[in-house]
């Protein structure tokens, strides 16, 4: 297990968004000169876009090569092609659409107007990340630089919710999800497995209404009723709030300074 997660406090969403833009922008830049490229796993939601949007906004944004860029969902739902809701469509209007990425190191999650419904387009997936994961990566997936992940007011992470059988899985690294309690029902999901491979996993929460959710995953809950707890990364664990978030954890939890 990676060490105690890091948590950052930000005065509001507004500069959650911008930092942790600025974080990634770093984070790709360093892994880009230390290899040659960067691997990023990408989450939706609110949170996620709005990252997304402060990123290209960002004039730092040109200091990353994005044609040796890699980048993966968490989570997708299981929507035809070019649906407003789902994750790709929304992150390609956000940002991707406006930066050179090369076609062929975007991966997104399958569409349900594909050739496949949902647990074998799960495995399409999980096919496609063990295609690119090289012998450094010792398993199924590569090694992400940074896995980003939302967190609900239930304490989901990707599409993994509580008590549900994807937050359940130790083996299968993608599985594909029924009976969602959010709309759409049907999702596929990388499961715990697959998220810890990450160097750095990070979780994202604005607004008073993950505060709760924060609170519970942060004071030991186990990771089937609160799967956001059993979110970590292999060298770093990154929670970035605002203030809202945060409000019902600690304080010792984090330092007075956080922005």
């Amino acid at each position: 297990m990676s060490a105690a997660p890091q948590l950052v406090v930000h005065r509001d969403k507004e500069l959650m968004a911008q930092a942790a833009a600025d974080r990634l922008i770093t984070k790709i830049v360093d892994a880009q000169a230390a290899r040659g490229f960067a691997s990023v796993v990408l989450t939706g939601g609110r949170n996620g876009n709005g990252l997304l949007a402060a990123l290209g906004s960002s004039p730092a944004k040109d200091a990353i090569d994005w044609s040796r860029l890699d980048l993966w969902w968490g989570d997708e739902r299981f929507l035809p092609d070019g649906d407003p809701e789902r994750n790709y469509t929304q992150a390609k209007e956000a940002l991707l659409d406006s930066v050179p990425l090369n076609p062929a190191r975007v991966h997104p999650m399958p569409a349900s107007d594909g050739a496949y419904e949902v647990d074998a387009a799960a495995g399409v997936y999980a096919a496609e990340l063990t295609a690119a994961a090289g012998p450094e990566d010792h398993g199924p997936v590569p090694t992400f630089d940074v896995l980003m992940l939302g967190v609900g007011p239930d304490t989901h992470v990707a599409s993994l919710f509580p008590e549900l059988p994807a937050v359940r899985e130790t083996e299968r690294t993608v599985v594909g999800v029924h009976g969602a309690p959010k709309p759409p029902p049907v999702r596929i999901t990388m499961t715990l497995p697959a998220i810890r491979s990450a160097r750095e996993v990070w979780l994202l929460a604005a607004g008073e209404d993950k505060a709760n959710a924060a609170a519970i995953a942060l004071s030991g809950a186990g990771e089937v009723q609160a799967p956001a707890a059993g979110a970590y990364g292999r060298s770093r664990t990154l929670w970035l709030l605002d203030a809202a978030a945060a409000s019902q954890l600690p304080r010792d939890l984090y330092p007075p300074a956080s922005p």
